[in-house]
């Protein structure tokens, strides 16, 4: 932390990380997601040298990554992978604009707790960059570069949520976001004295990345078998649950639970926002704890420790709604807590946890907070 204060830089920029409220592995599919950025960050600071070397700096991972602007290798997969596809992809759009530089950056943002520390190093790197060398690229292209550098230098084949919510996020509002369109309407953080806490598992139980890349593989064979006699349906999240159901017998199990629960998060993401909107937070409970019970049975994607922090929340009337978020496989839960019982809820939850598994449950109380920020 002291060699970060001393660095003295050119630009200084805050990224933060994002929760989604619910529409989870939706944005792949072409449907709604309800995402937000929060008050947990990664602060860059960048200066500019005078050759092509590039040396960065991390203090959350505590090593170095030196390299060439002319000779980019990716030669593993690292968090140094992030920031080597959006340096690509810039040199590949702007080529004499760019040239060497220093660059340190420290988070906040819990590693591997579905809060998207990917897409905040990946986001808050790549405006970094536009700011400290003027680059003419919007911030419409910067979240698509994004994007393809995690596709290709990292290998998840991830939807647009990440990435544009880090961007686009607006203090006390959810993103009621679009991914066919990628177009988003603001949605007000209505919680009617009700905090958003997350329950980091502390587990990851390294099925996340080919998992994920599974599930889309099966979401994509259930979408061209549905065209063969559907051929308007350009995303799964377009074919209605009844078209689904008549599938049952002409899609594999797997595609058919996938595809089932893709139309079904969709449209409970479509209600949450209207849930919100109205102040209807038992309401909007009830749609977390069904998105759960579908990532659970029909997606696959949860495990024993995220189902045992849902469950455990069941009987607890001051908590109106729970479910795991992000890839699944371990990470956080995502909660809806009266703010009068979050210390009695954090206590009796924190004990329960460790006595079942023996593992420390980390706890993060959120709050929704702007996109990526210019701090200097």
């Amino acid at each position: 932390m002291k060699e970060f204060n001393e660095f003295i830089s050119d630009v200084e920029v805050a990224s933060p990380g994002r929760i989604n409220l619910i529409g989870e592995h939706i944005d792949y599919n072409g449907g709604h997601v309800l995402p937000a950025s929060i008050d947990k960050k990664i602060v860059f600071k960048f200066r500019k040298r005078n050759d092509h070397k590039i040396s960065i700096k991390s203090g959350a991972y505590e090593s170095i990554y030196v390299t060439d602007l002319m000779h980019l290798e990716n030669k593993s997969v690292s968090w140094r992978s992030y920031l080597t596809g959006v340096l690509y992809y810039f040199k590949e759009i702007c080529p004499e604009n760019l040239s060497g530089f220093d660059c340190i950056f420290v988070s906040e943002i819990p590693i591997g707790s579905g809060v998207s520390s990917s897409a905040a190093l990946e986001c808050g790197f790549a405006k970094g960059l536009k700011e400290l060398f003027n680059l003419k690229i919007s911030d419409e292209e910067i979240t698509l570069i994004c994007q393809k550098a995690e596709h290709n230098f990292v290998g998840t084949k991830c939807g647009i949520m990440d990435q544009y919510a880090v961007i686009n996020g607006k203090a006390n509002h959810f993103l009621l976001l679009d991914c066919q369109t990628i177009k988003s309407s603001l949605i007000p953080a209505n919680l009617d004295g009700y905090q958003l806490i997350l329950l980091n598992t502390n587990v990851s139980h390294n099925l996340s990345t080919s998992e994920y890349n599974k599930r889309t593989q099966e979401c994509k064979s259930a979408l061209e078998k549905i065209n063969i006699a559907y051929p308007e349906y350009k995303f799964l999240c377009d074919v209605p649950a009844e078209v689904i159901k008549n599938y049952k017998n002409q899609l594999l199990v797997n595609e058919y639970k996938r595809a089932l629960y893709v139309s079904e998060e969709n449209e409970r993401t479509t209600k949450a926002a209207k849930y919100l909107m109205e102040g209807e937070i038992s309401e909007l409970g009830k749609l977390l704890y069904s998105s759960h019970q579908g990532l659970r049975d029909l997606y696959k994607v949860s495990c024993k420790e995220l189902d045992f922090l849902v469950d455990f929340t069941l009987g607890l009337r001051q908590v109106v709604g729970a479910r795991m978020m992000g890839g699944g496989f371990g990470g956080c839960t995502i909660n809806l807590v009266h703010e009068n019982f979050v210390q009695e809820f954090l206590g009796k939850i924190k004990i329960a946890y460790s006595q079942k598994f023996n593992i420390n449950l980390a706890t993060h109380l959120v709050h929704i907070h702007n996109g990526v920020e210019i701090l200097k």
